[in-house]
């Protein structure tokens, strides 16, 4: 009994993890130009994990799609404040 115990401990601790996609859109208020959505673009795709951006100057958001495996809202909320434009969550 404790060897099969053991050996469906390694089986579960050995099965993949699988990865969740996420969506969240954050809210980037001090963009006010044309290039303001070129580089947070920029700034999010180079977060590992990330698989899709669409910024929009018009409503100063970002909605990102990415692997909670790798990322994390705090990484891509970062990743905007080290580009220069800070940012917060509206929805996830």
């Amino acid at each position: 009994m404790k060897k099969m115990l053991a050996v469906l401990a390694f089986i579960a601790a050995a099965a993949p993890v699988f990865a969740a996609t996420q969506t969240v859109t954050l809210s980037v208020p001090s963009m006010h130009c044309a290039i303001c959505p070129v580089t947070v673009k920029k700034a999010l795709t180079g977060v590992d994990g990330v698989s899709k951006v669409e910024v929009s100057l018009e409503k100063k958001d970002a909605v990102v799609t990415y692997d909670d495996t790798k990322t994390d809202v705090q990484k891509l909320t970062k990743a905007t404040a080290n580009a220069g434009y800070p940012s917060s969550v509206v929805s996830h």
